[in-house]
C-alpha cells in the first residue's frame, strides 16, 4: 500500500505555506505504521531549517573547580585537578594555591559565597534560638537580617540598655553564619 498525503498550513497565516508530506510505503515483513515517515518542506521563499548547532558543555569557572577539589580532597586536590586539560589544570592549580593560602574561616566563607546558603537555614536558626541563653538570643535576633527576623514573630528588637559584651556579639555573628551557610 503506497499512500501520500500533503498537509498545508491553514489559510490566513502571514508566513509562506509550509508543506508536510506524509509518506506510507509498504515494506515486505513490516507493518504499514512502521514504514511511516514525515518529510517537511519549507514553503515558497523559505529556507530549510538548519540542523541545530551542537550544544557546548557549560563549564564552571576554574576557581570553583579548585575550591571543590580543595574542600572535598584537601591532600589530593592537585591530583584531582590533573583530570582537566593541560592549560586548564595549570590555571586551576594557580587558583588552588591562592585558595590554600587562605585561613580556614576565609575558605569556608568563600565556599558559602560560591555555592549559596543552606536550604534549611530557617530550621537551623530556630534550633539555635531554642538552645541559646536569653542574652545570646537577644543578640542573635538583633543581628539577624529582617527576612530572618520574620521567623520569630514573638520577638522584637529592643533598644540596648547595656551594650552587649564584644565577645557575645562576635559569638552571635559566628553562630548566625554557621546556621545560614
Amino acid at each position: 500500500m503506497d499512500a501520500t498525503r500533503r498537509v498545508r498550513k491553514p489559510e490566513g497565516h502571514r508566513e509562506a505555506a509550509e508543506v508536510t508530506q506524509i509518506v506510507r510505503q509498504a515494506v515486505p515483513g513490516q507493518e504499514v505504521e512502521g514504514a511511516t515517515r514525515m518529510v517537511r518542506k519549507p514553503g515558497v521563499g523559505q529556507k530549510a531549517a538548519a540542523a541545530p548547532a551542537p550544544l557546548r558543555p557549560v563549564l564552571l569557572p576554574l576557581s570553583r573547580f579548585a575550591l571543590v577539589a580543595l574542600v572535598l580532597g584537601k591532600h589530593r586536590a592537585p591530583e584531582l585537578l590533573e583530570g582537566l586539560g593541560a592549560r586548564e589544570a595549570v590555571r586551576a592549580k594557580e587558583h588552588l594555591a591562592s585558595l590554600a593560602s587562605l585561613s580556614s574561616a576565609e575558605r569556608q566563607a568563600r565556599v558559602a559565597l560560591e555555592f549559596g546558603g543552606r536550604r534549611d537555614s530557617a530550621e537551623q536558626l530556630r534550633a539555635l534560638m531554642k538552645e541559646a541563653s536569653e542574652a545570646l538570643r537577644q543578640e542573635i535576633f538583633r543581628r539577624l537580617p529582617p527576612y530572618h527576623q520574620s521567623l520569630f514573630p514573638d520577638r522584637a528588637v529592643m533598644p540596648e540598655a547595656v551594650p552587649a559584651a564584644p565577645s557575645l556579639c562576635v559569638f552571635a555573628e559566628r553562630l548566625i553564619r554557621e546556621a545560614t551557610r
